[in-house]
């Protein structure tokens, strides 16, 4: 059944669907480009470093895991429900993830999710893949607001969101379970025009 809409939508339902997955290019030779079977090692190992572990509470146990895990994010594309890719240099080594999640069409508003490997911290990768992410859902997909949350005790994801561009909005009270409690979480969003 088809929900008729008082408003047009923002994007096109078909728009994202109707071609690949596209491979992004970010600053200082930074590749965005969708997940490989090539990539299952990097990406099972990248949820056993400690780090990522402490933020990211759904993790993969196995390679055959990761592989579905892989399956689910090309039907998402399939299904405009989210683009995920592998964070890359020149299209080699994965440094890390980003990914665009819960695209509304309708409103034009989609959420953001980022990590990085070790030897990418602390260099610019996750600041520049958001950037480079931010510029094509907006100018070439046509988004009007993204948001992404962490939680209040991740400095370094509070500081890849604010140098992207991202406005701190202000923080939700409780509102994701880590593995050592509940979390406060910080809300930013990045709106056509900042």
């Amino acid at each position: 059944m088809t929900r008729a809409l008082s408003t047009p939508s923002v994007i096109t339902p078909g728009f994202l669907a109707a071609s690949p997955q596209p491979v992004l290019t970010a600053a200082r030779g930074l590749l965005l480009r969708p997940w490989r079977g090539a990539d299952t090692p990097a990406f099972l190992a990248a949820y056993q470093d400690e780090e990522i572990r402490r933020w990211h509470t759904r993790r993969p146990a196995s390679e055959v895991q990761v592989r579905e895990w892989f399956e689910a994010y090309r039907q998402d594309w399939e299904h405009e429900k989210g683009g995920h890719w592998a964070v890359t240099r020149d299209g080699g080594d994965v440094l890390g993830r980003i990914a665009l999640r819960g695209m509304d069409f309708d409103d034009g508003t989609a959420g953001v999710a980022y990590w990085t490997l070790p030897a990418a911290r602390g260099s610019g990768v996750a600041t520049l893949a958001l950037a480079a992410l931010t510029t094509w859902a907006v100018d070439e997909v046509g988004f009007h607001r993204l948001e992404l949350d962490h939680s209040t005790r991740n400095q370094a994801s509070c500081r890849v969101a604010t140098r992207a561009g991202y406005r701190l909005e202000g923080t939700k009270r409780s509102a994701a379970v880590h593995d050592d409690g509940r979390h406060d979480m910080h809300l930013h969003a990045h709106v056509r025009g900042d």
